[in-house]
């Protein structure tokens, strides 16, 4: 009660300190208005944060602007940018290349994740400790997960060839996961993999644990299998948050720098250099900026179009 009334002193102090003028004006105000009033700031520093970088970007791909010569006369070069990337051989490998990290990611993340919700949806003994064990991976930060397994994959004293070595009787250091060409790919799948299953796990037993008790209960009585109320109840119920979990993942994994960056910076060679890199070296690198920009301009239609495409996808699924 004494917290109730604190309160109301300081609102009645607040009330006091306005402005007769602003009062009225603030009464006289719809519901809506008020709404207004309080979301437009939001809403303009959002615009000036998103919009902004976006429309200059879009104008400067039209241009032969470099940042590391900001007195250098700008000219318009039309579509030239456009032209070139779409007609280079190499964009198109790195291309290639991010939609191999994004399939093999996202795929492994699906499964591993949904397996994983699965069993704790179960709710055996000690299932919150394992929750959190497996949590942990996503809470740390790519920085530090890229070091991690970058000390892990060294092939003298990383214990993940000695883990390889056990398993498969190779020795230790005859294999460099970040050094060899075919390997390289996948021990930045790996990584991704083990970092944002926890993500997909998460999203994938909430789904679970929306699905109603009572439907598993009616398939009892009407003798249904586990195998049957899999298949006929848990995995089409839980369906929408699974693809819900592949759109957040296929977007991030689709721009991914950071680990990449980190474990191989897109050796050895080119076979891990996905597009992110080849717009990062173009921009702070070459300092093509002109060019570079036209480069985030494709990404962004091509995530922004097959984002589209997949949540109108989504939607169907959820209508059923």
């Amino acid at each position: 009660m004494n917290r109730l009334e604190s309160f109301a002193g300081v609102g009645s102090r607040a009330a006091a300190a306005t402005p007769p003028g602003l009062a009225k004006r603030v009464r006289g105000l719809s519901d809506t208005a008020i709404a207004w009033l309080f979301i437009t700031p939001t809403m303009l520093l959002l615009l000036a944060i998103n919009l902004f970088p976006l429309i200059w970007t879009i104008r400067l791909s039209f241009t032969n602007y470099r940042a590391n010569r900001p007195n250098a006369p700008v000219r318009s070069v039309g579509l030239d940018h456009y032209v070139t990337i779409l007609n280079d051989p190499d964009v198109w490998a790195r291309m290639q290349a991010t939609a191999h990290f994004v399939f093999w990611t996202i795929l492994l993340q699906t499964v591993i994740g949904f397996a994983l919700a699965y069993l704790i949806d179960r709710k055996f003994r000690g299932h919150g400790f394992w929750t959190t064990l497996i949590l942990i991976p996503m809470m740390l930060s790519p920085a530090v997960v890229g070091n991690f397994w970058t000390f892990l994959y060294q092939p003298q004293i990383g214990l993940f060839n000695y883990l390889v070595s056990f398993v498969s009787g190779l020795a230790p250091s005859s294999f460099q996961m970040l050094g060899d060409v075919t390997l390289a790919p996948w021990a930045i799948i790996i990584v991704d993999t083990w970092m944002w299953t926890p993500y997909v796990m998460l999203i994938c037993l909430a789904g679970l644990r929306s699905i109603p008790d009572y439907i598993y209960e009616a398939a009892e009585v009407d003798r249904a299998s586990n195998r049957r109320q899999f298949v006929s109840i848990t995995l089409p119920m839980c369906l929408p948050f699974i693809m819900l979990a592949v759109l957040f993942r296929g977007i991030e994994n689709f721009k991914m720098f950071d680990l990449v960056n980190l474990l191989t910076a897109g050796g050895p060679g080119s076979a891990t250099e996905l597009a992110s890199i080849t717009l990062k070296r173009a921009a702070f690198e070459a300092w093509r900026t002109g060019y570079s920009s036209a480069f985030a301009v494709i990404m962004f239609v091509m995530i922004f179009g097959l984002a589209n495409i997949y949540v109108k996808a989504l939607n169907q699924v959820k209508a059923r």
